[in-house]
């Protein structure tokens, strides 16, 4: 299957995930919409933005960059997909990474995704895989509300998305 009809497949649930226009004070993204945020794309018309412009977005900055397209099962490239864009790349990377470790599958926890965290991606059994990822994810999410408490009137949302 061509990488965007795949793609196209997965995002669903991550625009799901995101919702539409949201400004919160709280939120450390400021105003988005469809998750994508003003501080990270400055120069798109948020209040305007569509749907389309979103998946477009997704799919050359998130899904391609992060190697989506290589990861052979599809909960696996969603997962990624869904907790990078939540959490930052490179933390969701890790996430990735430390949960491969957990599966018996060692590779650095850098950040970076190479061939090494694909290939262990791909060999790791992925029930197992995405129970330690909604766990690192979980955990991370509690990391950042001891550090900002303002920040645990998303926990509900966040633990449902890392659970998903």
């Amino acid at each position: 299957m061509m990488s965007r009809e795949r793609f196209e497949r997965l995002i669903g649930m991550i625009l799901q995930h995101e919702g539409g226009y949201v400004y919160d004070p709280v939120d450390p993204g400021g105003e988005t919409k469809y998750g994508i945020s003003k501080r990270s794309y400055p120069h798109v018309d948020i209040k305007n933005f569509t749907i389309e412009q979103a998946k477009d977005i997704y799919y050359r900055d998130w899904w391609l960059r992060l190697r989506c397209n290589e990861i052979q099962d599809d909960r696996i490239a969603q997962k990624l997909l869904d907790t990078c864009i939540n959490v930052g790349a490179m933390t969701g990377v890790r996430i990735l990474q430390r949960a491969l470790c957990d599966v018996g599958q060692p590779v650095s926890i850098d950040g970076l995704i190479g061939p090494q965290t694909i290939g262990a991606a791909n060999r790791a059994d992925s029930v197992q895989l995405l129970a330690a990822m909604r766990y690192h994810q979980t955990m991370h999410y509690k990391r950042l509300i001891e550090r900002n408490p303002k920040l645990a009137k998303f926990e509900r949302g966040w633990m449902a998305r890392a659970n998903s």
